[in-house]
């Protein structure tokens, strides 16, 4: 199992969408419940976000590398926990 950080904004539309995937997902395949992942808000923590390369939020990361940058589909984020299982 891969750790994910996910770098939000907290009033971003897109990023709340994905937040809430990221939850019916986790209800829908049990074998996500315990994936690590980090949720990293980049107005609270610029010291932290400005040591990853992106533009728009929100922005995954999986084990380090780059999953998905930008608007999400629920397809999207489950993609994303597949790429943190295998």
């Amino acid at each position: 199992m891969k750790p994910i950080v996910m770098i939000i904004l907290e009033h971003c539309p897109h990023c709340r969408n994905a937040r809430r995937w990221m939850a019916e997902l986790k209800e829908e395949y049990p074998q996500y419940q315990t994936l690590p992942i980090e949720m990293i808000d980049e107005q609270l923590h610029p010291e932290v976000t400005k040591t990853y390369s992106y533009y728009y939020v929100p922005t995954y990361y999986v084990d380090g590398i780059k999953a998905h940058e930008g608007v999400p589909t629920k397809e999207i984020v489950r993609e994303v926990f597949e790429k943190a299982l295998a």
